[in-house]
């Protein structure tokens, strides 16, 4: 590894920027998914929706910051997000949740196979994160959260 890499967390094959520009517009996606997951899971789960909003946010905002420290503009939010299925009450909204989650895991899963060092621990630390999530609103587990072609 190079010097520059050993400073950015970039691994020697140059993916890192373009990961962590998926992991950011994962991120970006996951904050508006949220916002409709809030508006529909009841008060039940309301802290629960509103504590992963707030970690989406950071970790966006985190990656913002990685994107650029690897010489890059991080990627714009999208005004509007398709979701993968309506949602008109609470259970969809907890399914939307755990497939926000799901998708989340996925993208920093290959973040973490295309960094190196800070940015790689970042990265694993999201994904158990988001692995984490997932089960809280699934209620079940994964045999291995982020790499959906080895589960």
């Amino acid at each position: 590894m190079n010097e520059q890499a050993a400073v950015t967390g970039e691994a020697p094959d140059g993916k890192a920027l373009e990961a962590a520009q998926a992991a950011l517009a994962a991120e970006h996606a996951a904050v508006y998914g949220y916002g409709v997951v809030g508006g529909r899971i009841g008060d039940t789960r309301a802290a629960e929706a509103s504590a992963a909003y707030a970690a989406h946010r950071a970790r966006r905002d985190a990656l913002a910051r990685s994107v650029r420290e690897l010489g890059g503009k991080p990627a714009a939010s999208a005004a509007a997000y398709t979701l993968p299925f309506p949602v008109p009450d609470a259970a969809a909204a907890v399914r939307l949740a755990a497939e926000l989650e799901d998708r989340v895991a996925g993208v920093y899963s290959d973040l973490v196979r295309a960094t190196d060092g800070p940015l790689r621990r970042e990265a694993a630390s999201a994904l158990r994160e988001a692995a984490v999530r997932a089960v809280r609103w699934r209620g079940t587990g994964v045999a291995f959260p982020g790499l959906a072609e080895r589960s």
